[in-house]
């Protein structure tokens, strides 16, 4: 059943909008302070899609999500109080304290980690501000970790390019379904670890 290759072909589609720049952005700036999908899902499509433009997209997707990361600073900073009771009770308790905990062990090197971390870089931006970590270490920790993923994913599309793209229109459909049977599988084996 080919359900995911119209899904690929619309998100190549988007890719190509002449807003999708503008989109990238918003998504950049919202992931890294409250949204819950990251940049790279628009990034690596548009990096694929216009390779000579990819440098210009990462550095899009950087600075915005920079620029979120300080929003998210602020809420810390400012607003934790308010967002600590939905914070508590969301999937997003254990990696802030996991995040507080980094901070308290490797200080800076946290936030640049954090580009590459499993864990939402807008948790380490809010704990971040609720221990008031000193700004330009943080702003400077933020351009190089998130900068140096982003970089790194436009990179390897831009690379790929057309070619990557027609292999993936080829197999989407076998990737997507594998993808959703790992998802299954991971989802029951972390429900009998649980149980047990």
């Amino acid at each position: 059943m080919n359900i995911f290759s119209p899904l690929y072909t619309r998100a190549m589609q988007w890719a190509r909008h002449h807003r999708a720049p503008w989109f990238l952005g918003a998504m950049s700036f919202a992931e890294s302070s409250f949204f819950p999908i990251p940049p790279d899902v628009m990034l690596a499509p548009m990096s694929m899609a216009a390779p000579r433009r990819a440098m210009f997209y990462a550095l899009i997707t950087t600075l915005t999500s920079v620029a979120g990361g300080l929003f998210g600073y602020l809420i810390g900073a400012f607003a934790f109080d308010l967002i600590e009771p939905w914070l508590r009770d969301s999937r997003y308790w254990v990696s802030y304290e996991t995040a507080q905990q980094w901070f308290s062990d490797w200080g800076f090197w946290a936030i640049f980690v954090a580009g590459f971390s499993p864990i939402p870089y807008k948790v380490f931006t809010i704990a971040a501000g609720a221990i008031s970590m000193a700004l330009l270490p943080f702003t400077l920790a933020s351009i190089i970790g998130r900068g140096a993923r982003f970089f790194l994913v436009a990179g390897l599309m831009a690379w790929g390019g057309e070619k990557m793209e027609a292999t993936l229109h080829r197999y989407i459909d076998r990737l997507g379904w594998v993808t959703v049977l790992l998802v299954v599988i991971g989802a029951a084996a972390w429900k009998m670890t649980r149980g047990a």
